[in-house]
């Protein structure tokens, strides 16, 4: 990590203010993925997110602007999101979401 303050009893983290003891070192194997929407806002599973683009599925199908999904599940890989949006399971990055 690059972020990090060495203070002489502590660490902290610039981008987010968090301490921990100056003991503890730092795990950089140890890396949790955050994931957030098209606003900033931290993504976990079980939020329930709204589209902010009309979206193209394979064939003719669209999910439109607006539409509201059932409770998210967050996955490794380019496209987030696995979740139920119009009665359709899609994949979705991140970036065409906003938290409901």
């Amino acid at each position: 990590m690059t972020d990090v303050l060495e203070l002489p009893d502590k660490w902290e983290c610039v981008t987010c203010g968090h301490e921990w003891p100056r003991e503890a070192q730092p795990e950089a194997a140890e890396a949790v993925r955050v994931v957030k929407d098209a606003h900033g806002n931290v993504l976990v599973d079980g939020d329930c997110v709204t589209l902010i683009k009309d979206l193209k599925l394979s064939g003719s199908q669209v999910l439109k602007c607006g539409s509201k999904s059932k409770p998210i599940r967050l996955v490794d890989g380019d496209h987030e999101i696995d979740c139920k949006m119009d009665g359709t399971a899609v994949f979705l990055k991140a970036c065409f979401v906003k938290k409901a």
